[in-house]
């Protein structure tokens, strides 16, 4: 999009701003403030008798789908919000004004070349959920098999890639003219968020994120996701299995259920971390219109998770250097954090350790032994923020997805089980990936995996070696740097190669001479061969 069209998109955002009432926020934009004179001349503004946590939400919805997504994402930290507020960004979740059955029929149509009817057996014109990027219906197979259609919003694409330019603009702003622009990376942050949103779009992607979860869970007893059927995919349709269960947020349908919600919420936890570390792929929008319990057995919930559009992957190195951290957290060890973030390289090089460990310590000591309930993760993150800005900390752009699903499930463990022990739940399944990592099992595990590879260079080595002894010998092996030591071994060289050749004419000799000894049909012939033997066994010693 043109700077021109960008700027017209920002005049737009502030446009709804003024249109819901929400004048503080225009108030607090530096960059248009001179021209927000303009923005009161917007007609229809609503009365700001209406709650401002329904205004929010509808600022929101008509702003788009990264305005949603926004939307969702700090829906689920109640303990940040008023709960009128919480209450309407909820809504966001699974509660989008849905569109038209009609344009629903026509994608699938266009879709799969034929009539919707001719590919299921049932099609529910009504809309299950709509969220910001997407909507899905049920509908049955022609093998009466019970399923959903999710289908992409018409004109998504085009409205993110205005909202994109506009943050890539508002970004390039920060980074030249903020003053800690440069350290907080914002293009980059736009880069990784531009990437995700991007891949959400494509909704084979989305089957394959899938089906590479159910099979990193298959025969789990804690998580369940729903099989994919192939033939009914597009990219912009999937058809995946319907599945029945209880949304994460009705605490009252679960708590009647007789569910037992601690040891919910401490599977949780551990599917978390399991999917982070050891299988290195993380569901990363967990907010709460995704997430069902199934309750068959109460006693032993099973979570059930659906639109896997945004995942995430760690780097070797990433995944690591998190556990590490999480490790020495847990084990109150701030030296290590420190120290940790001085070699990755996190920090300016010249960083006193020390006072690095102090000022974590300051931050973490306080939270410690005390339930999710008593921990306020908001302040805690501020000082956090507080200390990066003294220590010149840079954000690292890979880590913005796990920090966003970190968001989402302190939300979720809040709302479950607020007397979670996140430590003890956590801890136990890190040290068992570290272990893996760096115990006895993880060098077998290396060795097997490499064995191929080791069997064929091993092979291939006697032969790389007589090359290399044949080219120096012969001189087609020149170093640039002269020296006696190099001569020296360059005609050690070249010796070894004459022996060689001696000692396997002597080999020869004897071993030919002694068969034609032992037929005895030539006698003459077999002393002479012996004789050559030798002479050449004479030959090869040095």
């Amino acid at each position: 999009m043109s700077r021109t069209g960008t700027l017209i998109r920002m005049l737009a955002i502030q446009r709804v701003l003024v249109k819901y009432s929400l004048d503080d926020i225009i108030k607090e934009t530096h960059l248009l403030r001179p021209l927000r004179f303009l923005f009161y001349l917007a007609p229809r503004r609503r009365d700001r008798s209406a709650p401002i946590g329904e205004r929010i939400r509808l600022a929101l919805e008509e702003l788009g789908p990264i305005f949603v997504k926004f939307g969702q994402a700090i829906s689920t930290r109640r303990d940040l919000l008023p709960p009128d507020i919480a209450d309407e960004l909820a809504k966001l979740q699974d509660a989008v004004p849905p569109f038209p059955a009609s344009q629903a029929k026509e994608i699938l149509n266009q879709a799969y070349e034929r009539d919707v009817g001719e590919v299921f057996k049932r099609f529910d014109a009504e809309p299950l959920a709509a969220a910001s990027i997407a909507q899905v219906h049920t509908a049955q197979l022609k093998d009466g098999t019970e399923v959903i259609v999710k289908l992409l919003r018409p004109g998504v694409q085009e409205q993110i890639e205005k909202d994109l330019a506009v943050l890539r603009m508002l970004a390039g702003l920060a980074d030249r003219y903020w003053e800690h622009g440069k350290r907080l990376r914002p293009l980059e942050v736009v880069d990784e968020y531009e990437h995700t949103i991007i891949d959400e779009l494509d909704l084979m992607r989305e089957a394959a994120n899938s089906a590479q979860l159910k099979r990193n869970f298959e025969g789990s007893d804690m998580l369940y996701v729903p099989e994919i059927y192939w033939d009914y995919c597009r990219p912009e349709a999937m058809v995946q299995e319907r599945i029945y269960g209880t949304p994460i947020s009705d605490m009252e349908s679960l708590r009647a259920a007789g569910t037992n919600i601690q040891r919910l919420a401490e599977n949780g936890v551990e599917i978390f971390f399991t999917q982070v570390f050891r299988h290195n792929f993380f569901h990363a929008d967990m907010h709460p219109g995704n997430i069902f319990v199934i309750t068959t057995d109460p006693e032993h919930p099973r979570y059930a998770a659906v639109d896997f559009g945004i995942v995430g992957t760690l780097s070797p190195e990433d995944q690591r250097y998190l556990a590490e951290n999480f490790l020495a957290f847990f084990d109150r060890n701030y030296y290590r954090i420190a120290k940790l973030h001085l070699d990755s390289g996190w920090v300016p090089p010249d960083t006193r350790v020390d006072q690095l460990e102090t000022a974590v310590r300051t931050v973490c000591e306080p939270i410690f032994n005390k339930p999710l309930a008593e921990i306020s993760f908001a302040q805690v993150l501020m000082r956090l923020f507080r200390v990066a800005q003294r220590f010149d900390v840079e954000v690292q752009p890979q880590m913005i997805l796990l920090h966003k699903t970190l968001f989402n499930i302190e939300g979720l463990g809040r709302q479950l089980y607020p007397e979670l022990d996140l430590w003890k739940t956590a801890h136990p399944v890190l040290k068992r990936w570290m272990d893996e990592q760096v115990g006895g099992r993880a060098l077998l595990q290396d060795v097997r995996d490499n064995l191929p590879q080791l069997r064929d260079a091993m092979r291939e080595l006697p032969a790389i070696l007589r090359q290399l002894g044949e080219q120096a010998s012969d001189g087609k092996i020149r170093f640039d740097v002269q020296s006696p030591e190099l001569g020296k071994i360059r005609r050690q060289l070249g010796e070894q190669r004459q022996q060689r050749y001696w000692l396997a004419a002597a080999a020869t000799g004897v071993i030919a001479g002694t068969l034609v000894l032992t037929l005895g049909s030539l006698p003459v012939l077999g002393w002479s061969l012996l004789a050559a033997g030798a002479v050449a066994g004479i030959a090869a010693r040095p």
